[in-house]
């Protein structure tokens, strides 16, 4: 297990505890593919993603509650 997303996902739990009460909270295994693939439409940036991109980014944000 990688720190640097062990942290992300205990971050994402207690997000999770206010902001997703009604939602299923995901495990470590859904938790961080999704983290992967957001961070890596972070990185593309702003500018340079596609719509398709820039929707998923954003509905990755908002799954993730880093929006």
């Amino acid at each position: 297990m990688d720190p640097a997303v062990h942290k992300r996902f205990l971050d994402y739990r207690e997000r999770h505890e206010y902001f997703g009460r009604k939602v299923k909270v995901l495990s470590y295994d859904e938790f961080a593919p999704l983290d992967a693939e957001h961070r890596e439409l972070a990185r593309i940036g702003e500018e340079d993603r596609d719509d398709e991109e820039e929707a998923r980014f954003v509905e990755l944000s908002k799954g993730l509650f880093r929006d």
